[in-house]
């Protein structure tokens, strides 16, 4: 057998080795529950924000009102 066409077919043999390792990806698993500690995470990452959602409209109402006062006054 000719040393070159050895090669070759080891060559061949090592391409067909690597290709078929390759696969598709697994699909993800599917939906799985939320975890608790996340969920109690994210509700103290959240309670500061709502809380100050709510304060806003205060704080905006408060401001108005000092503008309408300047104003007012001749300001």
């Amino acid at each position: 057998m000719n040393p070159s066409r050895i090669v070759s077919t080891l060559a061949c043999a090592a391409l067909c080795c690597a290709l078929g390792a390759c696969s598709k990806p697994q699909p993800p698993e599917k939906e799985r529950p939320v975890d608790p500690q996340a969920t109690q995470m994210r509700d103290a990452i959240q309670q500061p924000i709502q809380k100050a959602k709510t304060v806003e409209g205060a704080v905006d109402e408060g401001a108005q009102h000092t503008r309408d006062a300047i104003d007012a006054a001749g300001g």
